[in-house]
């Protein structure tokens, strides 16, 4: 029996909230936030690096982000097959990588609009709809788990959990109901409507919980976290610092700058968020440095990817 929570008080409040409005909101915050300690610590910063003795970091720093981006597109394509349907994986992975540039197109929705519509000429409406929607929760579920590691620092960090708790065949349907007014933008893009008649239809989910694509994202997850680490030890070798509590406020700064998309992935909110999470337990001008060299970094990773397979895909149809 499937659960009717459209009636539900706490639903119809959470539908009054102008979501859209928020989000602009914390990402104007963020980003003047970042940019007051910036140049509030601006006489104390210095770009200079010695190639010759720091470069192999920045390059290991610069494949392991490369590295989540497979991870990430793997992940996509065992969504797609949790729901019963079946691809060459090459056709789907090359597809991922090389839609993942657009999200750094003005709307930040073109690389979910490109998903659907490729899902939607190979398969049906409802699970290229599903696919879209669904993926970047399992990034969020994944970054709340390693966020949540920090229960060894706080037991509030354990409710970083929940949102696991709904990635599984029974509880889907709420998830995908919220994002269905979560995405309400990218709907309208995609000329859907906001119907019901869109998630009563079944599709076949083949198992309860999705393990390998969780799992993947955790992947990609890590893989991040590792290419900041590796970035950060490039210009701080004080040891004294927690990994685990980097980690955790890494994937937890991450996780908000996925669910306040108003920038293209996420930049100004997670670098804000990681610098006030951070506070001095780093020396703000060596925090500072090593965000933007991994902004840089991540974001020439995505780019020169998608740039190569773009070019793969001239030579395929010539």
């Amino acid at each position: 029996m499937r659960i009717n929570i459209t009636n539900h008080p706490y639903w119809k409040f959470l539908k009054k909230i102008n979501f859209g409005v928020l989000k602009s909101f914390f990402f104007i915050a963020s980003l003047l936030y970042f940019c007051i300690y910036f140049f509030l610590n601006i006489d104390q910063i210095s770009f200079e690096i010695n190639l010759e003795k720091n470069g192999i970091k920045l390059f290991f720093s610069f494949l392991f982000c490369v590295l989540s981006i497979y991870l990430n597109a793997y992940a996509w394509e065992n969504i797609i097959k949790w729901f019963g349907k079946e691809f060459a994986r090459d056709n789907l992975v090359s597809f991922y990588v090389l839609t993942n540039i657009l999200k750094y197109v003005p709307g930040g929705i073109w690389h979910f609009v490109e998903r659907f519509n490729f899902i939607k000429k190979i398969s049906n409406t409802q699970i290229a709809l599903y696919s879209t929607l669904l993926e970047p929760y399992f990034m969020l579920c994944g970054s709340f788990l390693m966020a949540s590691l920090g229960v060894i620092l706080s037991p509030l960090y354990f409710f970083l959990i929940l949102p696991i708790v709904f990635l599984n065949r029974k509880l889907i349907y709420l998830v995908l109901k919220r994002l269905e007014s979560l995405k309400g933008k990218a709907l309208k893009v995609l000329r859907l409507s906001n119907s019901k008649d869109q998630f009563a239809k079944k599709i076949k989910i083949i198992s309860f919980f999705p393990t390998k694509a969780f799992l993947l994202e955790v992947g990609f997850v890590l893989s991040k976290f590792i290419g900041f680490y590796i970035c950060l030890s490039t210009f701080y070798s004080n040891n004294s610092i927690s990994i685990i509590f980097l980690l955790v406020i890494f994937s937890f700064s991450w996780s908000l700058g996925l669910i306040v998309p108003a920038a293209p992935s996420g930049v100004g909110v997670f670098e804000a968020c990681l610098l006030f999470f951070v506070g001095r337990n780093i020396p703000q001008n060596i925090i500072l440095v090593s965000l933007i060299y991994f902004r840089i970094i991540s974001t020439s990773a995505d780019l020169l990817l998608g740039f190569l397979f773009f070019i793969r895909k001239l030579f395929k149809r010539i």
